[in-house]
């Protein structure tokens, strides 16, 4: 083969140059080795049929030639036997000559090959059909009959791609003939239509021959018309591996590959009547309630049913599922297996909530539940992860979830624990969050090798036609930049449904990467049952009214084949309709709504049978002298021999060091502390966001680089014992909606793990705000779902602008459910209104008190979201250090700081308590000292802000009953915590007295990003704060 690549390179290109532009170069299905011969010396000037794309046909019909000379034509076989008794290409055309002929006969020979003109035709042809193989692997999607309504092409275009010959079934024969001349005599292709009877070699890259090697034209194009454009349209030659390629190909080219048995054909009948009477059901009993149904697309069932069903087959034993509302209750009903019964009381209006908090409605809810699959008679557990109305938002929550299972069950390539999301068209395309979702699928830290995508393609969103709702062809094109294949089918055919969701599920289990199942169906009602959809989609809504139901239509079909009888039919849904009938009996009996029967994450063991904290004590976050000196030496050194690290890097370590040996940490020293020691604990830590490894402030260092070899990394945390639990630290994709979905996902699956998402800065998390507005503030409120993720958002003015000052802490602080009103009276105080909050946001002004409450996170005998405002300028600030005796047994979180200077010595004396949180702590001690005024402004921390430390600052209060109370801050007044420490300020001292502000004025951007203005208003808020005098004229 040596001889054809090396003169191929050198030929002129063919004569009918676009019939070759399509065929892409190829490698051979399996290595073979060839002897070199001997190279080329003839000239190439006239050898008209070989360029370097036609050599690609060349090429694969010499490999055929070798394995067995009579599988390719008799002027192939004698082509290549010239060729290789070193004839040039242009003249090795002839009757094979003797071995013993030289060079010189052969070039005398010339005239004879000359007489052969047919070699050139043959070549065309054969790269002709190669490239119309190829032209409807790319496009015969385009044309395939999706839609079940027959008004609408999925892909938006009513046009024919310009390459194929799209079979007279599809155009008007007036249409075909003219197509077909366009594309043979004289057109694309360059063949006439005597050719459509020729026998042609069927190239490797296609299985339409089955067991034959070659086929005529004609039977070639109804094959692939067969393959690519019935009812399932594949899009899948944009991925750059041939095995994968090779792979669809096969699965969807061979001749009579879609077959059924009897019995399958039965068990698809039945789900489909349980999907469609369920429906039913509901709109029969309750005809004026929103229940989102699935009516149009009632092949989800089966379609669902069959990838678990395979996936079980294949050894998965998990299966969790996101899913948006519509057609959640039946997925509940037929696929996780709800009890119909629960499902139906949740139309009680008079039901009772059993649980504390909001609720949720039933279409938003999610569910748990371990069963028997009775196709594989093997064990399956089923998540359906509870959402909100935010299309998509689940997405990568579902994929933290099933990558904390997979990590727990040390699955580490995803054979036992899989995900299933569902997607309506619209939002696929139109949600971002997809995007980044995908963009997640092949990250090590992040993958869960493979998901399966469903997407319910109603062809409408809400009101919006599609073609005003996305520019692309497809909603899946997203899916395309992570080289997932797009299966898409016609709901209708409920057969090749199944068949595309079987080969979906065994993709996955055979390459585990993402896949996409696009149901093309219609919704036969409006969004909801109560909306009217002609208003705006007339023509749409005409044809669905006249449309029969995809059951109907299948029974239909199988009673004329004689699968089942009318009796039998009849007799499966009348079983049904009893089975609903009587569970809608019982449903009556059900008076009280217990949302934790909709759990989606339960942690057994965790908490006591009814759901309830163990007890309600936190024990001491303190650790012994000896773990503390012993993480803080692992900590400033490298664990691995032979691993040179960075200059820099090795000062860093060096200072480590000094303060372990002077009994003191900084603020990467408390990190390290607390997650060194929860690692002994048997606590796995996982830490993630943009940057993290490094810190984006320089200060963390968990991972440490070769400087000498690439990729060749250490972890020290991860040496610390011999049997600690794993330490994840993981540089993230620069998303945050997506990979705080991921996190929070994560943080799902175990009260026994300690999640941490950090922002680059904290004024970035607002592009996540969905995740922290729709699951962390009110999840557990909503589903009974507790989550202990860790925020850290660094935050503080320092001058660096509006984008990089402020983590929007008003924002945090106004959803904290406690009542600024009411003056909690409660046993436990501290730790019973941690359980009673549905977040804890804290501001840290020492590494000491970041230390305790990252290990009070997992010591509390419950799990709540935990907000940390952390520093910037404090890692390094020489004050900003704490001592080992601060975190030593014993030792706490500290709520609040008191005063401890001269202040506290004479609290009559005081005239003023600065009240403040964070950073700005510093600057005040600094300013305090300079004026000399430490005896008389006493300056209080409140380290935790939710829930409110009522009890402490009422005891900070009543020690200073001479002092002004003043909340200093160095956010803008209509930001930062004024607005929601001023009432509960007030409400400690029984609004005795005014709360008044020291900060900075009104703004509606958070900072300035003029160093000038921002160091000015710095010195007035200061000013304000130690100025006597300043409220005198407000009182």
């Amino acid at each position: 083969m040596f001889h054809l690549r090396t003169c191929a390179a050198k030929l002129r290109p063919l004569t009918a140059s676009q019939t070759v532009k399509t065929i892409s170069q190829h490698k051979p299905a399996a290595p073979r080795t060839f002897q070199q011969i001997r190279s080329y010396s003839a000239p190439v000037a006239a050898e008209p049929f070989l360029s370097g794309t036609s050599s690609n046909y060349v090429e694969e019909m010499y490999y055929a030639w070798l394995e067995n000379p009579k599988s390719v034509h008799k002027s192939w076989d004698i082509f290549f036997r010239n060729a290789n008794a070193g004839a040039a290409p242009g003249t090795a055309y002839q009757s094979p000559p003797p071995l013993s002929t030289s060079l010189s006969a052969l070039t005398q020979a010339q005239s004879l090959v000359q007489a052969q003109p047919n070699v050139d035709k043959l070549v065309d042809d054969h790269l002709a059909v190669q490239s119309l193989i190829r032209a409807y692997q790319i496009r015969g999607h385009h044309v395939a009959q999706l839609d079940p309504l027959g008004i609408l092409d999925a892909d938006l275009d009513s046009c024919v791609p310009a390459d194929i010959i799209t079979s007279s079934d599809k155009l008007d024969l007036a249409v075909f003939k003219e197509r077909l001349r366009l594309l043979t005599v004289g057109g694309f292709y360059g063949l006439d239509e005597s050719d459509l009877d020729k026998v042609f070699h069927l190239p490797t890259t296609t299985f339409i021959g089955g067991n034959e090697s070659a086929l005529p034209l004609r039977e070639i194009i109804r094959r692939l018309e067969m393959a690519y454009c019935q009812h399932v349209g594949v899009e899948f030659m944009f991925i750059n591996d041939l095995e994968q390629c090779q792979w669809i190909r096969r699965k969807f080219e061979t001749p009579g590959i879609m077959q059924f048995t009897t019995d399958e054909k039965r068990t698809l009948l039945a789900r489909l009547v349980r999907s469609t009477r369920f429906e039913e059901f509901l709109h029969r009993k309750w005809s004026s309630e929103k229940r989102f149904g699935l009516e149009g697309c009632e092949v989800l069932i089966p379609a669902l049913k069959t990838i678990i069903d395979k996936s079980s087959a294949n050894g998965v034993d998990y299966v969790i599922m996101g899913m948006p509302h519509r057609g959640r209750l039946n997925v509940l009903a037929n696929v996780i297996r709800k009890e119909l019964e629960q499902i139906f009381c949740q139309f009680d209006s008079k039901l009772e909530a059993a649980d504390e908090g909001s609720g949720d409605v039933k279409y938003h809810l999610g569910m748990y539940h371990r069963r028997i699959n009775r196709v594989t008679e093997r064990n399956i557990t089923l998540s359906l992860v509870a959402n909100p109305s935010h299309l998509e938002a689940a997405d990568p929550v579902v994929m933290g979830k099933t990558k904390a299972e997979q990590f727990y069950c040390g699955d580490t390539k995803g054979k036992k624990v899989m995900s299933i999301l569902l997607h309506g068209d619209a939002a696929f395309a139109g949600q971002g969050i997809v995007y980044e979702t995908f963009h997640l699928s092949d990250l090590p830290s992040y993958t869960t090798h493979g998901t399966v995508h469903v997407v319910v393609n109603n062809q409408i969103g809400f009101t919006t036609d599609p073609r005003m709702a996305r520019s692309s062809p497809y909603p899946t094109d997203v899916a395309r930049v992570v080289n997932a294949p797009i299966f898409h089918v016609n709901a209708d055919d409920p057969e090749a449904v199944v068949y595309v969701c079987n080969v979906a599920a065994e993709w996955r289990s055979t390459f585990h990467k993402d896949v996409v199942v696009d149901l093309v169906c219609y919704r036969r009602n409006g969004h909801n049952e109560m909306d009217e959809p002609m208003f705006t989609q007339p023509l749409m809504y005409n044809q669905i009214r006249k449309q029969k139901p995809v059951l109907q239509k299948y029974a239909e079909m199988l009673i004329s084949e004689g699968v089942v009888n009318q009796p039998e039919y009849e007799e499966e849904i009348s079983k049904y309709d009893r089975i609903c009938e009587e569970a809608h009996a019982r449903s009556k009996d059900e008076k009280i709504l217990h949302i934790k029967h909709w759990l989606d994450s339960p942690w057994p063991g965790f908490f006591t049978l009814e759901g309830q904290p163990r007890s309600m004590t936190c024990p001491s976050t303190g650790l012994n002298e000896e773990d503390l000196a012993h993480i803080g030496k692992v900590a400033s050194s490298v664990p691995v021999e032979d691993f040179t690290i960075h200059g820099g890097l090795s000062r860093i370590l060096k200072t480590r060091g000094k303060l372990v040996k002077n009994r003191t940490v900084d603020w990467a020293l408390a990190e390290y502390m607390a997650f060194g020691s929860l690692l002994k604990e048997g606590i796995h830590i996982r830490l993630s966001g943009q940057d993290v490894e490094r810190g984006t402030f320089s200060h963390r260092h968990h991972v440490l680089h070769d400087q000498n070899v690439d990729k060749r990394t250490c972890i020290p945390m991860n040496h610390l014992w011999p049997n600690q639990a794993p330490y994840t630290v993981c540089n993230s994709s620069l998303s945050e909606y997506g990979v705080l979905g991921f996190e929070l996902g994560f943080a799902m699956a175990s009260p026994n793990a300690l999640v941490l998402w950090e922002a680059q800065f904290g004024d970035f998390h607002n592009t996540a705000q969905c995740i922290i507005d729709q699951f962390i503030c009110p999840g557990q409120a909503k589903w009974v779902r507790q989550n202990g993720i860790v925020l850290l958002l660094p935050h503080g003015m320092e001058g660096m602008g509006p984008e990089h000052s402020s983590a929007r802490p008003e924002r945090f602080l106004q959803m904290c459910n406690d009542d600024p009103d009411v003056f909690p009276k409660l046993d436990d105080f501290d730790v019973r209104q941690l359980y009673d909050c549905n977040w804890i946001v804290v501001n840290c002004s020492t590494p000491a008190n970041f230390f305790h409450v990252l290990r009070r996170q997992i010591h509390l005998p419950f799990r709540k979201p935990l907000i940390i405002f952390t520093p910037k300028s404090l890692l390094r600030h020489p004050e900003a250090r704490s001592s080992f005796d601060d975190m030593l047994p014993g030792t706490n979180f500290l709520r609040v700081i008191p005063e401890s200077g001269p202040a506290a010595q004479n609290p009559d004396n005081v005239k003023r308590v600065l009240f403040c949180t964070g950073k700005v702590y510093y600057e005040l001690t600094r300013e305090r000292k300079t004026r000399d005024m430490e005896p008389d402004v006493a300056i209080t921390r409140v380290e935790q802000l939710s829930p409110f430390p009522f009890d402490l600052l009422q005891r900070e209060a009543l020690k200073y009953p001479n002092a002004e109370l003043v909340w200093c801050q160095e956010e803008h007044k209509n930001q930062g915590y004024y607005d929601y420490v001023k009432p509960r300020l007030r409400t400690t001292i029984d609004r005795a007295k005014p709360v008044w502000y020291a900060g900075r004025d009104p703004a509606a951007a958070p900072a300035t990003g003029n160093k000038k203005t921002h160091l000015t208003e710095l010195q007035r808020l200061l000013d304000t704060a130690f100025n006597l005098d300043a409220y005198k004229a407000f009182s």
